[in-house]
């Protein structure tokens, strides 16, 4: 083969300009004999004919087309040639294999391959094809069929494409400069291993300034710092990726990237007022929510959940503060009932503060924020109260009806200040002992009372308002019923005979004497003794024992002390007895 003229002439140029143009001419089937590379198949017959023929074989380089021609004409790929070839026409080359006789056609006079379509090598890179020598007139094989590949030459057809956009991406608010966000990585169908067709360089077409984007890894950094949530927490970024290294000419795609900022901690709370006023009746109950407060704070989640807390003891110890984590509301409850007439405002100085502060930005200051809230106490229409919880009077037993026992005294609390009446409550319409003044609570008696007969009484008074009867309360009193001597001992039995036998001895206890008295302490003391208008006997004597007792001794004569009835001492012979009666009432 000869190396046409230009080659040969540019060739003296440079070495490497001598390549490149044989390439080029192989890309289009220029037939050149280069053996001795790989690039070059050569098939000889080896068998030799009787005549010693000469060897035979294929010459041709491997073929190049390429992709996506637009010419009028059919695209010349490249020329097989047998060395059999005498040019006399004998020699008939046939093609098989793929795309054979549709998409590659060759002249079986001269061997020349054309490409009847346009190729596209994203679609396939290359076919694989067989040719064959066969002599015209006889059919015989003039060489062995071999194998060979066209391949189809990449063009800068395909432009970047990102498959999974758009995307989602955040990032913290506050971040420093330089802060990774996300990658993004274009693809692009040209082959990657010819020039620069698939060389991608990545730009950033809108979410400047706040964002930049590495042209060769396609990170995207944040480009400014102090980007606040608060202020603006969505950015759309797009991306541009461009093949042929970002020259001139090169295809490009684009994506977007949406940006959100993610919360942190960089707010403190915020009461909205400095002071807040609350009305609560004082009647509320304890333990109860009275009030609710809220401080507002701009942060999300976790860093927005706070704390609440009553700073000043004095209202610590009156109300209490909760915090409702669903609606970040401090809730104000009574520790201590209210009373209007005692204290009509409390002042509770309110705390906010963050539960989960950041380190990293305590510089902006505490993190909490103060208020002051005015509790106004409401006056309600209370009942009357009683001076005390409880009373307990006493009167003396035999009492004219209409004797002062005592004074019970009720106010109504309420400002109005309405008066009182009193009433002795009767529900079950006993007999009453005690009345009381309707209007000066004076309770007396009704009747005269007997100690001995019953010593308490228990009564309830109640105590409406005058303005509002309906404003009712009651008092329970006890009325102790004092003791004076009006009962007489009494001697138990009444008047007795005592027997006393001879035998008895003097000093000995022959009979004790018991008496009563119904009166109470010093009004129920007695002692016993032998009236004195009664004559005396010189053999006994009384000694009261001081405990309601007295007992009869003989101081003379001796007596025997008999076990038995007077019957029985009659009956009896060995023993004399004698009876006598002893008076002892006086």
């Amino acid at each position: 083969m000869r190396v046409p003229a230009s080659v040969a002439a540019v060739s003296c140029l440079c070495p490497l300009v001598v390549f490149l143009c044989v390439i080029s001419q192989s890309c289009y089937g220029t037939q050149v004999d280069l053996s001795p590379h790989r690039n070059q198949t050569k098939f000889l017959d080896t068998d030799k004919d009787t005549s010693h023929r000469p060897k035979r074989g294929w010459i041709w380089n491997q073929f190049f087309v390429l992709e996506e021609h637009i010419g009028p004409e059919p695209q010349y790929v490249g020329k097989l040639h047998s060395n059999s070839d005498k040019g006399d026409g004998s020699v008939r080359y046939i093609l098989s294999g793929e795309g054979a006789g549709s998409i590659f056609i060759i002249d079986e006079m001269t061997g020349d391959i054309h490409a009847a379509k346009s190729l596209d090598r994203e679609r396939k890179s290359q076919y694989v094809l067989h040719a064959r020598a066969i002599d015209r007139w006889t059919n015989r094989s003039l060489e062995t069929e071999s194998e060979f590949i066209i391949k189809v030459q990449d063009v800068n057809d395909n432009a970047p494409t990102f498959p999974d956009g758009p995307f989602s991406a955040s990032v913290p608010e506050m971040s420093d400069i330089g802060t990774s966000v996300f990658q993004v990585t274009a693809s692009d169908a040209d082959d990657p291993t010819y020039g620069n067709s698939a060389k991608i360089v990545y730009s950033i077409l809108e979410g400047q300034p706040y964002f930049s984007v590495d042209p060769k890894t396609g990170v995207i950094r944040t480009a400014m710092s102090n980007m606040d949530r608060e202020t603006r927490d969505r950015y759309a970024v797009v991306i541009q990726a461009k093949d042929m290294a970002g020259s001139v000419g090169g295809l490009s795609g684009s994506t977007t990237i949406n940006i959100t900022l993610t919360d942190v901690n960089d707010n403190p709370p915020k009461f909205p007022q400095k002071s807040y006023q609350l009305y609560v009746t004082e009647l509320a109950p304890l333990g109860k929510a009275v009030g609710r407060i809220r401080a507002t704070d701009e942060d999300q989640g976790q860093n927005a959940e706070m704390t609440y807390s009553i700073t000043n003891a004095e209202a610590a110890a009156i109300f209490s503060i909760s915090t409702d984590e669903s609606h970040r509301e401090g809730i104000i409850s009574l520790k201590q009932p209210l009373n209007h007439e005692k204290r009509k405002v409390h002042t509770l100085n309110i705390e906010g503060a963050n539960t989960h502060p950041d380190p990293r930005f305590s510089h902006l200051g505490p993190f909490k924020d103060t208020t002051s809230l005015q509790v106004i106490v409401g006056d309600v229409d209370e009942p009357p109260v009683f001076s005390m919880d409880y009373y307990i009077l006493d009167v003396y037993e035999n009492s004219p009806a209409g004797t002062q026992v005592g004074t019970v005294t009720a106010v109504d609390p309420d400002s109005t200040n309405s008066a009182v009446r009193y009433f002795i409550e009767n529900e079950e319409e006993r007999p009453l002992y005690f009345t009381i003044g309707v209007n000066s609570g004076i309770i007396r008696t009704s009747q005269v009372l007997d100690r001995e007969e019953t010593a308490w009484h228990n009564i309830t008074v109640m105590a409406a308002e005058v303005d509002n009867p309906r404003m009712m309360t009651h008092v329970p009193i006890t009325i102790q019923v004092l003791d004076v001597n009006d009962n007489i001992p009494s001697i138990s039995g009444g008047n007795n005979a005592v027997i006393a036998c001879e035998s008895t001895k003097i000093g000995q206890v022959i009979q004790t004497i018991r008496a009563a008295d119904r009166d109470n302490f010093a009004n129920g003391k007695f002692s016993f003794r032998v009236p004195p208008e009664l004559p005396a006997n010189p053999n006994f004597t009384i000694r009261d024992n001081g405990e309601r007792t007295a007992a009869a001794q003989p101081s003379r004569h001796v007596y025997q002390l008999v076990n038995t009835d007077c019957d029985q001492m009659i009956k009896s012979l060995e023993h004399c007895c004698c009876c006598f009666q002893h008076w002892t009432q006086f």
